[in-house]
């Protein structure tokens, strides 16, 4: 069973004639439609497979949002487009009554929409964080429950949800543009005739609307490039990825590893799961805004990381450290980090369930290292989004006194990107940072979403009995920086695939960068008189360590170099009988659309030069296309 929740200043809806030749004819009042304000509507789409307890089991996840939200009422509305797996008309029908006697047990003024009829409808949706959520409940997750058990199930979903999630949630923060002049504006007054996507970023912010109106455009370029796609045997927002995303995923993962290293951060590995009942991971818990997974070991639960902050912290505590070792800061690229994100946010490679992500931890001898460090920071993830190519617009979170005592502080780093930013104030702290910066990128339908970020935290050195030794012999609880440089690896791939599905849609010619190209160079012989010629001068670039593939197969030549174009190919070598007798090879340079004539040797060096300084793997697929499964 799908649910669509929507909560709404008003809806009103109205029956125009049968989809289902089945369908009862209507009672004049019915005919009318209905209007209702204030109102949680419930789009649901019954599945095969549904039960009565599913339905069940789908009013009490409504009960819950439905005394969250606080509307005044109901409208359960059957909606067959959330689901391509839809229960017959008959079941459907049963199960629609079932479950709106369900919700009406909690709120008697529930009304219905009809089932089998076409209809119109008008809706106008709130904006705060739980005005739009979608859930799937499945008859595997509740078949056989009674009502108590069903309540149990309630009960544990509620558990896992951190006290910081449900008290951001109810933060009412205040919006404002800072800009490099110092000047200080509420963002719904500023003038963003000089910046389109801040006002851009700055409306999705302030509107909280999360809801794609279509796929976003990354969701096809995975599939199609064979970088990554859904498992259907897995939970979702559990990712396979095939070898050319692995190559782009492990390439980036190299680089920020350099990145973090230079540094001067020591890399370590913690375990993925921890015991829930930990007294400094309890109350961690409670303090970081996520959702977690939960498994059972023997009478032991334990919830899977989100954050490699765990494993870190608690390496920290048993560490002997001075003054003299600080900023100490301590890295981990995590395989994986798990967020049991609502099903209604996962969304390609941009929102998972388990992710990989660079975390590092700074601890900081007292707050002006700590703004110190936060800072250098800060400059590094510029660096980094720069060198990628991918338009960022910042955001400042800040607790409002820490800002009033510290704008300078901030003015610095405006005024090194040199155009506005998005402040966010909030009086009360809801989690463990008194601030933050992200840097959001926005993708093809203009929604926006954080990849670099770094935190102050002045909570988790008491909460991890953290402690550094003065140089006047004294014990200090150091202040910890929290940093993603890079922000979640599958999500920065997601920005790249949207920024060039961007300058595609502006009839430019997208692709990745070099360094990232799962292939590099593809040779692509006219005829198979010169299949011996590209062996040998593949073999050659192979050598010199470049990402180098032959086209043999049997196809024609204009469907290889469409092929070749398909794949964002950077350098395209055609050889014909010209080419094997000068010992040139005929290269499209992708990026210019132009073309030179090149020697092999000559090709793999001006792509070693456009690889400078960046992490250069090998492909793990077969060099000769012929060979390789269709993926």
């Amino acid at each position: 069973m799908k649910l669509l929740e929507l909560h709404c200043d008003y809806v009103k809806y109205k029956p125009l004639k049968k989809a289902l030749k089945s369908a009862p004819e209507l009672s004049a009042a019915e005919k009318e439609g209905g209007k209702y304000e204030d109102c949680l509507v419930i789009f649901a789409s019954f599945e095969k497979g549904d039960t009565d307890e599913v339905a069940a089991q789908a009013a009490l996840e409504v009960k819950k949002n439905f005394g969250e939200v606080k509307a005044k009422t109901v409208l359960v509305y059957p909606y067959a487009h959330l689901s391509s797996d839809l229960a017959s008309p008959d079941d459907a029908t049963r199960l629609l009554n079932k479950f709106h006697a369900e919700v009406r047990k909690f709120c008697p003024e529930a009304g219905k929409s009809v089932f089998g009829y076409y209809k119109e409808f008008e809706l106008k949706c709130k904006g705060h964080p739980l005005a739009e959520l979608s859930k799937s409940i499945r008859a595997a997750d509740v078949e056989g429950l009674g009502g108590r058990e069903v309540k149990l199930k309630e009960c544990v979903e509620e558990m896992v949800v951190s006290d910081s999630l449900k008290a951001e949630e109810k933060v009412k923060p205040r919006y404002y543009i800072l800009s490099p002049d110092g000047s200080l504006v509420p963002a719904k007054e500023f003038n963003y005739s000089k910046n389109k996507d801040l006002a851009k970023f700055a409306g999705y912010e302030t509107s909280k609307n999360r809801c794609y109106a279509q796929e976003p455009p990354h969701i096809a370029l995975m599939k199609e490039h064979g970088i990554a796609d859904y498992e259907p045997a897995s939970d979702s927002g559990n990712l396979r990825w095939m070898p050319n995303g692995v190559l782009i995923k492990k390439s980036l993962e190299d680089a920020i590893n350099g990145v973090c290293v230079d540094y001067g951060a020591m890399q370590v590995e913690t375990p993925i799961m921890y015991d829930f009942e930990h007294p400094a991971l309890k109350s961690y818990l409670n303090r970081f805004p996520a959702r977690q997974y939960v498994v059972q070991s023997d009478e032991k639960k334990y919830f899977l990381r989100f954050a490699a902050c765990f494993g870190q912290f608690l390496l920290n505590h048993d560490m002997v450290i001075s003054y003299r070792n600080l900023p100490l800061k301590t890295y981990e690229l995590t395989h994986y980090s798990f967020r049991r994100e609502q099903h209604g946010e996962l969304c390609g490679l941009k929102r998972l369930r388990a992710f990989t992500m660079p975390d590092m931890h700074t601890l900081c001898r007292d707050l002006d290292q700590a703004k110190e460090e936060f800072e250098r920071q800060y400059r590094i993830c510029v660096q980094w989004n720069t060198e990628l190519g991918l338009p960022f617009e910042a955001a400042f979170r800040c607790q409002t006194q820490f800002f009033e005592e510290n704008k300078e502080f901030y003015l610095g780093m405006v005024r090194k990107i040199n155009k506005p930013v998005l402040l966010e104030l909030f009086d009360e702290r809801y989690a463990y940072f008194v601030t933050k910066f992200e840097f959001n990128f926005l993708d093809c339908a203009d929604k926006a979403s954080a990849l670099s970020t770094v935190q102050i935290d002045v909570e988790n050195a008491e909460r991890y009995d953290l402690w550094y030794t003065d140089k006047d012999g004294s014990k200090r609880r150091p202040v910890i920086l929290h940093a993603s440089l890079s922000g979640g690896i599958d999500r920065v791939v997601y920005a790249l695939l949207e920024k060039q599905a961007a300058v595609s849609a502006a009839k430019g010619t997208p692709m990745l960068p070099v360094w990232l190209s799962p292939t590099q160079i593809r040779l692509i012989p006219i005829s198979a008189n010169q299949n011996e010629y590209c062996e040998a001068a593949l073999k050659e670039m192979l050598e010199l360590g470049v990402r180098a593939d032959f086209d043999d197969r049997e196809e024609t030549l204009q469907k290889k170099i469409r092929d070749a174009a398909k794949d964002w190919i950077p350098f395209v070598a055609v050889v014909g009988k010209r080419e094997v007798e000068s010992g040139n090879l005929s290269v499209t340079l992708r990026a210019s659309n132009t073309k030179q004539d090149l020697t092999p040797v000559a090709l793999a060096r001006l792509t070693l030069n456009e690889c400078r300084n960046k992490p250069l793997l090998k492909l793990s697929l077969d060099s000769r296309l012929s060979r390789r499964p269709v993926i």
